[in-house]
């Protein structure tokens, strides 16, 4: 199988879709960092907070569904 298969419009396409999805997901988190009460780094890092990293995970998780959903159209 040679490089046929690679299409340069493809993987172009490829790219800026996924540097799109990240520079969103980005922005969204700092965002969700921004609005709440405290310094989320901090808090994950300094102090440890699982339960706050729960959270974390699972709002990324989300952003990144509705990055995907809308990149895929």
């Amino acid at each position: 199988m040679g490089p046929e298969w690679l299409h340069a419009d493809a993987l172009l396409t490829s790219l800026l879709f996924a540097l799109v999805g990240v520079g969103v997901f980005w922005i969204c988190f700092v965002l969700i960092d921004r609005l709440t009460p405290y310094e989320l780094w901090h808090e994950l890092v300094e102090k440890q907070n699982l339960a706050l990293g729960l959270v974390v995970a699972a709002m990324s998780l989300g952003i990144c569904i509705i990055v995907a959903a809308a990149i895929h159209g």
